[in-house]
């Protein structure tokens, strides 16, 4: 299994890291899932990824670690 760093960008406005931290997670917590990500893997190659919200929802539905694929 490869290794992936997965990066949500907005653009925040605060007074600090933490309350820019904190403003971010009200976000997420509250409004929609973010669709759009960067995606940097192992050899530190990033590409920037828009899910389909449609099939996004449904792979998230599933539990994939019950599949012995993923073991």
């Amino acid at each position: 299994m490869h290794k992936f760093t997965v990066t949500i960008i907005r653009e925040i406005e605060a007074d600090t890291a933490e309350e820019a931290a904190l403003l971010l997670y009200q976000e997420l917590s509250r409004g929609p899932v973010p669709d759009h990500y960067a995606v940097t893997d192992e050899t530190s190659v990033t590409t920037e990824v828009k899910l389909d919200r449609g099939k996004a929802d449904e792979f998230a539905s599933i539990d994939h670690t019950a599949d012995p694929g993923n073991w």
